[in-house]
């Protein structure tokens, strides 16, 4: 279990993916996303296990949620500043997004 408190430090948030690219160098379809999260955070780079399942033009301008308090991560040779949330397992995967179209940075809880 995980305490109420454990999941009130994780910061969550509404962004705004701004351009997509493929992550040559991983091993697996990943792309990197920059993604607008508001003017209190502003624009990170997020790597993303994503490529076979949208193509770029179904990601750019795409309203998500993300994970930005994580510790930073190196994958395949690129910063990971956050984490895209998605359903599914690997065959099936879908992004969470709001359901209304809500300002990037907006905080998620």
């Amino acid at each position: 279990m995980v305490s109420i408190d454990s999941f009130f430090s994780i910061d969550i948030r509404v962004g705004r993916i701004v351009s997509v690219d493929d992550h040559e160098k991983a091993r697996k379809p990943m792309y990197k996303l920059m993604v607008d999260l508001g003017p209190e955070i502003g624009i990170r780079k997020i790597i993303a296990g994503i490529r076979d399942k949208y193509t770029k033009e179904e990601l750019i301008n795409k309203k998500i949620v993300c994970i930005v308090n994580l510790d930073p991560k190196v994958i395949a040779g690129e910063e990971s500043q956050g984490m895209v949330l998605a359903a599914g397992e690997t065959d099936r995967v879908a992004l969470l997004v709001p359901d209304k179209d809500m300002p990037e940075g907006s905080k998620i809880h």
